[in-house]
């Protein structure tokens, strides 16, 4: 029934002692069971979204993971590879994710040039960006990783090596990873996710995926 102005019944006479009838959200989901955490690792390949359906047909989770009711830990750009992790715990995902937890992520970078050790050293004291200051991060020069050719390759210029870096950060911010390669003047042209926390890409093809079992979780 709707009301005009006038008509409208005080609300105050019509809820006990003043409280708001609203409508309940429901209960809380009672916690997941020990022996019912499930953990996905997956290997996500270049250009596929880190969610389950898409209205534009691009590639999804779907696409490649059949395990039900598992939600990414945390998120991995459409043009970025490596270790996304799925599961049906709210608390390991909230572990993983919050900021203040201080998880260590550690990326494998390929970026235009070659960094000297100032513009690195830039990175390992943080270095400010629009949304501020980075935490210190790790970071090495790495030789090339071991790993399988992206499709579609990137694009290199004839004229200017490329670097592959190891760079751990505990942060989560957009694109954190490219925005600070880019600050140092050495875009990043490829990048792969190679651990969160504990947890690695070892063995783990691109584009495959394993469930943990619980007393590996």
């Amino acid at each position: 029934m709707t009301y005009k102005n006038s008509q409208r019944p005080n609300a105050a006479r019509n809820k006990p002692n003043n409280i708001s009838r609203r409508p309940s959200r429901g209960a809380k989901k009672p916690p997941v069971k020990p022996e019912d955490v499930k953990i996905v690792l997956f290997n996500k390949p270049f250009d596929v979204l880190c969610q389950f359906t898409d209205d534009q047909h691009r590639k999804t989770l779907a696409d490649y993971i059949d395990v039900k009711s598992v939600y990414a830990a945390g998120r991995l750009d459409r043009d970025s590879e490596g270790l996304l992790l799925l599961t049906n715990c709210g608390k390991l995902q909230h572990k993983l994710t919050e900021p203040k937890k201080n998880t260590n992520k550690t990326y494998w970078v390929q970026v235009e040039g070659t960094p000297d050790e100032q513009a690195l050293d830039q990175l390992r004291k943080g270095v400010e960006l629009k949304d501020g200051l980075t935490k210190p991060a790790h970071i090495e020069v790495i030789e090339e990783p071991n790993v399988w050719p992206r499709t579609p390759p990137i694009r290199e210029r004839k004229n200017i090596p490329t670097t592959w870096l190891s760079i751990t950060i505990s942060e989560g911010r957009n694109r954190q990873v490219r925005r600070m390669t880019a600050h140092i003047g050495h875009p990043t042209l490829r990048l792969i996710r190679y651990s969160i926390g504990k947890y690695t890409l070892n063995g783990l093809n691109n584009g495959q995926y394993k469930v943990l079992q619980p007393n590996k979780v």
